[in-house]
């Protein structure tokens, strides 16, 4: 049957073309966004996935600057104790040329001076701080090296310098033979203490270091699991491109075909 007030091969032509131009829209922001969903419609369930995986990224790219934090803090820390080490073993040295029996006592007395100001030193490193928190005090800094709030934390020590290594030195006396040999004793003792604490701070720095690795591995897994579901496969994407400019060419060529073909009618009429 031949009609002139209906047209279905122009109507669905133009259904089909419409359905091609928003399958090319999609296509073409997909692959100028570099993303496969960009609005809830292409993927929602995709979409709240994507969404939990990059707070997860960021958060775990907050936690990683608070472990690079802990790790400059004990780095430092470490710098100070370095210079005590430093401090202590020039005590040593004076408290043994003190005990020295050809030094007059002005000599003893020059090396008293020095041992006093050099514990001063060392009293002075007690309220060294790093962004305005103490390095030294004998308590313990929780770090939290998990980004989903979990359990998995670091503990650093705020070394006790002030009872272990400066308590034990300050005070005494070398200008004397007798004061000179129990120096010895006390600054060694100090010497031990500054090197358990040299140790502690370096087992808490290596720990730190791979807490920071595992980090660093989690994000690289976060963000290839998020980028399966959010980005776009530019290969699979390009074909599918082609083939809806090509559709849309055919589909545009048809309908124009089908809007022609009711011209007929007006040749049977003539």
């Amino acid at each position: 049957m031949i009609s002139i007030n209906s047209n279905a091969a122009s109507s669905i032509a133009a259904y089909n073309l419409g359905n091609t131009n928003v399958n090319l829209q999609k296509s073409l922001n997909r692959l100028s966004s570099g993303l496969r969903i960009n609005a809830s419609v292409d993927d929602a369930g995709g979409l709240a996935v994507s969404m939990k995986l990059s707070a997860s990224i960021r958060r775990t790219d907050a936690t990683s600057a608070n472990v690079g934090n802990a790790m400059s803090f004990l780095q430092t820390q470490d710098g100070v104790l370095k210079t005590a080490d430093k401090v202590l073993s020039r005590m040593s040295e004076l408290s043994a040329l003190a005990l020295d029996v050809t030094k007059s006592t002005n000599d003893t007395a020059l090396y008293q001076d020095e041992f006093s100001v050099l514990a001063e030193q060392l009293n002075g490193m007690l309220t060294e701080e790093f962004n305005g928190v103490a390095l030294f005090g004998g308590s313990t800094l929780t770090v939290r090296t998990s980004e989903d709030g979990a359990s998995q934390t670091v503990g650093i020590t705020a070394a006790d310098l002030s009872t272990d290594v400066y308590g034990v030195v300050s005070g005494l006396n070398i200008s004397s033979a007798t004061g000179a040999a129990a120096a010895i004793t006390n600054v060694t003792s100090a010497i031990e203490a500054l090197a358990t604490l040299r140790a502690t701070n370096g087992s808490e720095q290596s720990r730190l270091t791979f807490a920071a690795d595992m980090l660093a591995v989690n994000k690289t897994n976060l963000e290839s699991a998020n980028s399966r579901i959010i980005d776009v496969d530019v290969a699979t994407e390009s074909a599918s491109l082609a083939r809806y400019n090509i559709l849309q060419q055919a589909g545009t060529a048809m309908l124009s075909q089908a809007n022609q073909s009711s011209q007929s009618v007006l040749r049977l009429l003539m």
